[in-house]
């Protein structure tokens, strides 16, 4: 969704300004730019040309550090915010420009798939695996759900999890271990 909204944002200014071109000279400098934007997966320099990332000034920083923090505090998914709020919150300050489009890439992803892909469910993309924060971020969640989560509440992996109870099924037949 991210992706598709930056999309919108970098289209839109150039649809406004199309009325003061010649149309042969920027229909195709006007598609090749927007397709290129709508999927951050495609190519490395489309997708970080379009992150304004400004470090030369505290103010500039401070702001950059404000927006990731509240990016990845609100995302939707309670766990995710949990999850990444509190990486970003921890990692934020130590960050360079590379770790820093390299979270703007965790954050553009879709929400089901980033959870899924932090707890072991699904296998993420390549391009996915060797971004350092989103393996950073996997690594603390699977660390975290080892040392904490019982075996019989984790999903196999590549199956998605399912329920550790039954709330139907109360009484002696009932699981001893589970999400309660």
């Amino acid at each position: 969704m991210a992706s598709l909204r930056r999309a919108i944002f970098t289209a839109v200014p150039r649809l406004l300004s199309f009325s003061n071109r010649s149309s042969a000279a920027t229909s195709d400098s006007l598609n090749r730019p927007i397709l290129g934007s709508i999927s951050h997966f495609c190519s490395s320099n489309l997708s970080t040309q379009s992150f304004d990332i400004d470090l030369s000034n505290e103010e500039s920083k401070r702001r950059l550090f404000n927006r990731l923090l509240y990016r990845s505090k609100q995302r939707g998914y309670l766990e995710l915010d949990l999850i990444l709020g509190k990486w970003v919150e921890n990692h934020i300050h130590s960050m360079d420009e590379d770790g820093i489009k390299s979270l703007f890439h965790v954050l553009d992803m879709e929400n089901p798939d980033l959870w899924k892909w932090l707890t072991g469910q699904e296998q993420p993309p390549d391009v996915v695996n060797i971004n350092p924060v989103f393996v950073a971020v996997r690594d603390k969640v699977m660390n975290n759900l080892n040392s904490h989560a019982s075996p019989e509440t984790r999903a196999t992996p590549g199956r998605p999890w399912v329920r550790g109870w039954d709330d139907f099924k109360k009484g002696r037949d009932a699981p001893t271990t589970g999400n309660q």
